[in-house]
């Protein structure tokens, strides 16, 4: 396994952060029927340090994804319970796929999720993307309920117990 070092957000990781989030999702732009409202929504993913815990992977000193965990009671999607910590956009630079950056990240929020002292930790993802979403029921996560569609795709909510 590669050496991905996991650390918190910094102002600074702003543009890179928001260049990250385009990549990521560009492999879905035909799935979205509002591509360009996705889009103006992934160049400001850096807002949601703003009230989450935005958490950063690195790999080989370069930036190669991150992910923002809320935790309970933090300001959360009306889908989600208010009480359940969640995790939120979890993106991977296209170049450093395949290298553990995502269950990383999602163990690192499971973790925070400990620490908060909460039973449960929960996101909510769609059937198109084809490698986070069979990653999360292999680390456990199973699904709790459809979730509003997202510009025309169909999304659920899944939860972990912790």
């Amino acid at each position: 396994m590669a050496d991905i070092r996991i650390r918190d957000y910094e102002g600074a990781d702003a543009d890179n952060l928001n260049r990250t989030a385009i990549a990521a999702f560009g492999q879905f732009r035909d799935h979205y029927q509002d591509w360009p409202a996705m889009l103006a929504g992934l160049s400001k993913t850096s807002d949601l340090s703003a009230s989450g815990e935005i958490i950063i992977a690195e790999l080989d000193d370069g930036f190669a994804g991150a992910v923002a965990y809320f935790g309970p009671n933090r300001p959360k999607a009306p889908f989600f319970d208010p009480s359940w910590p969640i995790i939120r956009m979890l993106v991977v630079d296209p170049a450093f796929r395949g290298k553990g950056i995502g269950h990383a990240l999602t163990n690192e929020c499971i973790a925070r999720a400990r620490r908060d002292g909460s039973l449960l930790i929960a996101l909510h993802t769609s059937p198109i993307m084809a490698v986070a979403l069979p990653m999360y029921l292999k680390m456990g996560f199973v699904k709790a309920h459809d979730a509003p569609p997202i510009h025309g795709v169909a999304y659920a909510v899944y939860t972990k117990a912790l």
